[in-house]
């Protein structure tokens, strides 16, 4: 698994392998050193707690830039003056195409840490917009179990 980090001064992005004896990441842009804790589950594969800052709370999400993805159907969208509206339907069979072809990653909700591949993908919830604002705004702390009503 591939632990990406945002730094905390610079907001750049910090790349890791989970490895028990690694205690800090240091940023190759502004040179900050941040620590970090590798739990023995994460340097297994299985995303438990954030090496970060310590949460477990996780959502999944497709590995697709979200840039990439607006930009295509931008592009689609102008086309579709001249080709009637089948550029759309060309950008929505790429969209499915990518959607089946692209991995599965785990956010975590409170700093954004991004892990790639995590064993235990399957386990860990959709996205969910109150859990989200809870934790960002109220630093709310679930404690790793999603919100039910």
């Amino acid at each position: 698994m591939i632990v990406q980090l945002t730094c905390s001064e610079c907001g750049s992005s910090i790349e890791i392998e989970p490895e028990k004896s690694a205690t800090k990441a240091e940023c190759s842009v502004c040179k900050n050193v941040q620590s970090i804790n590798i739990s023995k589950n994460l340097e297994q594969g299985e995303l438990d707690i954030c090496p970060s800052c310590g949460r477990k709370d996780f959502y999944k999400q497709k590995d697709f830039n979200r840039k990439v993805g607006v930009a295509l159907f931008v592009v689609a969208a102008i086309l579709s003056i001249w080709t009637y509206g089948i550029s759309l339907i060309v950008a929505w069979l790429i969209d499915l195409l990518l959607f089946k072809k692209v991995g599965w990653i785990g956010i975590c909700y409170k700093c954004d840490a991004i892990f790639r591949t995590p064993k235990n993908i399957g386990n860990i919830p959709d996205f969910n917009h109150e859990m989200h604002d809870r934790i960002k705004y109220a630093d709310h702390d679930f404690k790793g179990e999603p919100l039910e009503h």
